[in-house]
Parts: structure tokens; C-alpha cells; sequence
């Protein structure tokens, strides 16, 4: 499970930008859980997504499908990192950066 930051002024509408995330970057309708979606695609078997603590980050728990082949994994991946670009509002780099500041501290 990890947990990554919201930009600022991104946060009033996480629920509706995630699931909208979900569905617009890997093209399947998100279920709705106790605390936010799931979805299942490629060679992720669970993909879960729920607001954190304060609605100032998005908690992700993933499963992977380790029978997935390379062309499937590389796809996932790709599509993975868009839906994080758009629901966090930080590029990879920015969330990196952040995640670096964080364990330093």
C-alpha cells in the first residue's frame, strides 16, 4: 500500500477525478468500495484507490498478476503512471522528489 501527496486545489473533488481517472487511463468502469474504487486490469489482478487521511492524499493498494506477460506488464505500468500524473497532479519526477524529502525527514 502506498500513499501519495495531492497538489493543492486538487483535492476538493478527489472521489469523482479518481474515478474518472480510472475509467479515462485504463479504459474500465471502477466499482465502488466502502472507502473509494477498485478495478482490475492487465496485469494488475487489484487495483484499489482511497482518499487518505484529510483528503490530502490517495491511498493505493495494488495485486499483481506475476502470469502477466512483458507486453501486458509494460502497458499496466504505462497506464499506471498516467492515472497517477492525473489524480495527484505531480509528474513522476515531482513524486519522487517528494518521496525522497519525506524519508529524509
Amino acid at each position: 500500500m502506498q500513499e501519495y501527496p495531492i497538489k493543492r486545489g486538487l483535492t476538493k473533488d478527489l472521489d469523482t477525478r479518481a474515478a474518472a481517472e480510472l475509467k479515462n487511463c485504463f479504459g474500465v468502469e471502477p466499482a465502488k468500495t466502502e472507502k473509494g474504487f477498485r478495478i482490475a486490469f492487465g496485469a494488475l489482478k487489484r487495483l484499489d484507490v482511497n482518499p487518505g487521511a484529510g483528503g490530502k492524499s490517495v491511498t493505493i493498494d495494488t495485486e499483481s498478476d506475476i502470469s502477466a506477460g512483458d507486453e501486458v506488464i509494460i502497458d499496466t505500468n504505462k497506464r499506471f503512471r498516467k492515472f497517477l500524473d492525473a489524480v495527484t497532479g505531480f509528474s513522476t519526477k515531482e513524486r519522487v522528489k517528494r518521496a525522497k524529502s519525506v524519508a529524509g525527514e
